[in-house]
């Protein structure tokens, strides 16, 4: 109980009222005091006009009338003439005197204090201004016990009555910090663990209800966040069943290729020159299409293989893929152009290379096939002392606001309307394997560039360390 929310402020609440109580304590018992003295001065006044008024009073009624007053000593000042009108014998010394006529709220309070602690009875001289214009300035002398006893049963009051507002207070705050803090507050983590439990579920998310801008606010940024997470496992799942389907897939095309690679052993001892032309681009397509499927099934049961680095012309990696995509090509007014030295040797995995470049070719030729206008594909390669750099150009449309957004992320990076945007994903995935960066120069409506860069410096273990 009292390590909740309710319970603390409850305490809390008590505590504050009570100091509020204590703070107004203070200067209530100074006013106190205060109308005490003046009460008695006016009792006094009224005491020393029934004497003036008659001189035949005996001591009797006048000690009756001191008594009545509960002061020793009355003194006048009348026409200039201090007049003493009403007297007793004083039990002790006068031991301070008070001027109620300049009195400060700072004086009234510290001389209310020290007649609350004081413990002995003591006897004070009281000096004020008569009511009704009955003198220039009254004067008396009195105990401070009954003044002393007034206070502490009047403060004992006040804190009893302080203490009663304190908790009618402090019920209704934890009654309403209830009501409108804690029952939601409660309401959200429920939410929160309803949908822990199931979080693919969309009707588990939360439904904004709390009245408090503060709690509403923090319930529509979590169900914007349930949502998106959601839609994400979402996405994982139907990625997780693409990817059991494309093994299952790339299993069974692999066992294709593999007897179509034996036909096309055969093929090989045919005496016709345009099938012996023919074959070894044949062979090397099936071997590929062999080698895709084979890291599709590795890519299944973990990430894209580690590159095998070698020392690879790239001149020849280019061409095949050029040819390849000319071939894809024909019927459409598409050029192709290769702009790499012929003894550039690069390090790299040749098979990857392959695919890094082919799909990203593919993807300019089907960006330009959609436009339905010519274009040209170029392939620049340059080199300098710190890394080989490849621009893959082309003359499209550019990349659509949606791609340049979600650029190496699959499925949601297409350039081109029924696109899954693995093509890009996957080459960028496989320069990284290199160490290398895939990066987007320009896309505009002139065309768009990529720019391939694999360092040449090698990065021992213990450095990436």
């Amino acid at each position: 109980m009292m390590n909740s929310l309710s319970g603390r402020f409850l305490i809390l609440t008590t505590v504050f009222v009570m100091l509020a109580e204590i703070l107004i304590f203070v200067p209530s018992v100074a006013r106190y005091r205060e109308d005490y003295l003046l009460s008695r001065l006016e009792r006094a006044q009224i005491a020393s006009l029934a004497l003036l008024a008659d001189d035949m009073i005996g001591s009797e009624l006048e000690e009756e009338l001191l008594t009545n007053a509960e002061v020793f000593n009355v003194v006048l000042l009348r026409d200039e003439v201090r007049q003493l009108v009403l007297s007793s014998p004083i039990p002790a010394p006068i031991h301070a005197t008070y001027d109620l006529r300049e009195a400060g709220a700072f004086e009234l309070i510290r001389d209310a204090m020290m007649d609350l602690v004081a413990t002995e009875d003591r006897v004070i001289r009281v000096i004020g201004e008569p009511v009704r214009e009955g003198g220039l300035l009254i004067e008396i002398t009195m105990p401070t016990g009954p003044l002393r006893a007034a206070m502490i049963d009047y403060g004992i009051r006040i804190l009893i009555l302080s203490a009663i507002i304190s908790v009618v207070t402090a019920l209704l705050l934890f009654l309403a910090v209830r009501r409108f803090l804690v029952k939601p507050i409660k309401g959200v983590v429920e939410a929160v663990q309803s949908y822990a439990a199931a979080p693919e579920d969309a009707r588990r998310i939360i439904t904004p209800s709390a009245g408090v801008t503060e709690l509403r606010d923090a319930e529509v940024a979590l169900r914007a966040m349930q949502t998106q997470l959601t839609a994400s496992l979402k996405q994982k799942e139907r990625l997780a069943q693409l990817g059991s389907a494309v093994a299952k897939v790339s299993h069974d095309l692999r066992n294709v290729l593999t007897t179509a690679q034996l036909f096309t052993d055969r093929i090989e001892a045919s005496d016709d020159p345009t099938v012996r032309r023919m074959v070894p681009k044949l062979v090397g397509s099936i071997s590929r299409a062999v080698a895709l499927c084979e890291s599709t099934l590795a890519f299944g049961r973990a990430e894209e293989p580690p590159p095998a680095l070698t020392h690879v012309m790239l001149a020849g990696i280019v061409h095949d893929v050029m040819d390849g995509e000319r071939l894809a090509a024909a019927g459409q007014d598409i050029s192709f152009a290769e702009d790499v030295p012929p003894g550039m040797t690069l390090r790299a995995d040749p098979e990857q290379l392959y695919r890094i470049l082919s799909n990203m070719v593919r993807n300019a030729r089907q960006a330009i096939a959609v436009s339905h206008r010519p274009g040209e594909i170029a392939v620049i390669a340059t080199e300098d002392d710190d890394a080989w750099r490849i621009v893959v150009s082309d003359t499209g449309p550019g990349l659509p606001p949606k791609a340049r957004e979600h650029l190496f992320t699959p499925f949601q990076g297409g350039t081109r309307k029924g696109g899954t945007g693995l093509g890009l994903a996957i080459a960028a995935e496989l320069v990284r394997g290199h160490g290398g960066t895939l990066r987007l120069v320009e896309s505009g409506p002139g065309g768009t560039s990529f720019e391939i860069r694999l360092p040449k410096s090698l990065v021992s273990a213990a450095a990436e360390a």
